[in-house]
């Protein structure tokens, strides 16, 4: 697998650009009711990557989010996670002041080693974070070879 080291400061220039906006906006200040576009953004969720002897296993961050709302599909050796975290319905009893939540779509993909049996994969939610399991082909997993004395 290919693993692509995370920038933080790549979300440093998001956020620049989204305080910029924000300080630009001439109702920065009050309490001036929250916009729509500004509720469904997108956004990119964490993603930790681990590997041992059996499998190589993806924890990525998705509170908030039902198992309807994500789908993990496998395609020419790329494993894609994408979905949609909603914005709950306008009501008559609640207006929005300040929206700092991400809403939206989101999608992150990863290339995926030949060592990675596509048939042997796993998904399951826990507590608000996605557990990809990604199971090793047998010939892949280490072997112990026994010296014999002569």
């Amino acid at each position: 697998m290919t693993l692509v080291r995370w920038n933080p400061f790549s979300e440093l220039d998001r956020i620049q650009r989204e305080m910029n906006r924000i300080f630009a906006n001439p109702n920065f200040g009050d309490l001036a009711p929250a916009r729509e576009e500004t509720m469904a953004r997108g956004f990119i969720p964490a993603v930790d990557i681990s590997e041992d002897v059996e499998k190589i296993q993806l924890a990525v961050e998705l509170p908030g989010l039902d198992r309807k709302d994500i789908e993990v599909s496998i395609e020419d050796g790329r494993l894609t996670i994408s979905g949609e975290r909603r914005f709950e319905a306008k009501t008559d009893e609640k207006n929005f002041t300040r929206v700092e939540r991400s809403y939206g779509t989101f999608s992150r993909s990863f290339s995926l080693p030949n060592t990675v049996d596509v048939d042997r994969v796993e998904a399951r939610m826990d507590k608000g974070v996605l557990i990809v399991s990604l199971f090793k082909r047998e010939e892949a997993k280490p072997k112990q070879i026994a010296v014999q004395v002569a």
